[in-house]
C-alpha cells in the first residue's frame, strides 16, 4: 500500500488523505499508466520529448476544473508545439473527450486515471476516504528528461491553482 499524507489538502474545508509520495522539483517523474484517446494505454515514456504540463483535476464536469483547464488551454496557445499538456482526472475517457469537444480545447490531451489510479498514487495526488476516488487538484511541470520542475498541490481542492508560476516553469523547461 502506498504511503499516505494527511493535512496537506482539504476538500470543501475538510482535511483529506493523499496516497503516494510528495513530489518536489528535482525528483524523477514517476511512471504511470493512464487511458488516453481511443482507449490507448499511455505511460510516462509515451509523453516524453518535450516539456510537459500535467493539469490534474478532480473532474472536468465541475466549474473550477472547467475554468482551470480552459485557462491553461488559452495560455498554452502561445507556446505552440514547444510543449505538451495533459489533463489528468478520474473521469472516463468518453467524458473527457466530450468535455474537450464542447469546450473546444484541442491543445491539451486527456489522460484518464480510472484504470488503476497509478498516476494519482505515483504522483501523490490520489484522495482517499471519499465515497469515490478523486485526484487532488494539482499542477506538475516535467522537463524533457523526465525531471519534475514544478509542483503545486492546491491546498483546497475547490480552489484554482496559481497559474503564473506553473506557466513560467513550463516556459523555462521548454527553453521558450
Amino acid at each position: 500500500m502506498a504511503e499516505t499524507r494527511k493535512g496537506e489538502v482539504t476538500f470543501k474545508g475538510n482535511p483529506v488523505e493523499l496516497a503516494g509520495p510528495k513530489l518536489k522539483p528535482g525528483d524523477k517523474a514517476p511512471d504511470f499508466t493512464c487511458v488516453g484517446a481511443g482507449l490507448a494505454l499511455v505511460k510516462l515514456a509515451d509523453t516524453t520529448g518535450k516539456a510537459r504540463l500535467f493539469n490534474v483535476v478532480p473532474s472536468l464536469d465541475t466549474p473550477v476544473c472547467n475554468k482551470q483547464t480552459r485557462k491553461f488551454s488559452e495560455e498554452l496557445t502561445a507556446l505552440g508545439d514547444k510543449v505538451a499538456a495533459y489533463t489528468v482526472s478520474l473521469d472516463l475517457p468518453f467524458a473527457q473527450a466530450r468535455w474537450c469537444t464542447e469546450a473546444k480545447v484541442e491543445n491539451i490531451k486527456n489522460l484518464s486515471d480510472v484504470r488503476d489510479q497509478s498516476f494519482g498514487e505515483h504522483f501523490g495526488v490520489l484522495v482517499r476516504g471519499l465515497p469515490i476516488a478523486l485526484l487532488a487538484r494539482a499542477v506538475f511541470v516535467v522537463d524533457p528528461s523526465d525531471t519534475v520542475k514544478y509542483v503545486e498541490i492546491v491546498s483546497e481542492i475547490a480552489s484554482e491553482p496559481d497559474y503564473e508560476p506553473a506557466l513560467a516553469a513550463l516556459k523555462e523547461a521548454a527553453g521558450a
